[in-house]
């Protein structure tokens, strides 16, 4: 029983010290590589604003769409 207990203890102790552990600084970006991720970042803002307006021009379409019909149900 006392190992167990105490493999259990060595365990506890040996992930609290790993958790406290510092990673060592990640290597400074090349400009290559900043240009690339800025284009990455640029390619993805101009496509979600591209669905975006595609989203906004179907919901006013249908908007249109259905308005008429529920002026005439009056």
């Amino acid at each position: 029983m006392k190992a167990i207990l105490s493999a259990v203890a060595a365990m506890l102790i040996g992930a609290t010290v790993a958790s406290y552990a510092k990673l060592p600084p990640t290597a400074p970006k090349s400009d290559a590589e900043k240009a690339a991720e800025a284009d990455k970042a640029a390619t993805a803002k101009a496509k979600d604003a591209a669905d975006l307006t595609k989203a906004q021009d179907k919901a006013v379409a249908n908007y249109k769409k259905n308005a008429a019909s529920m002026d005439r149900k009056k």
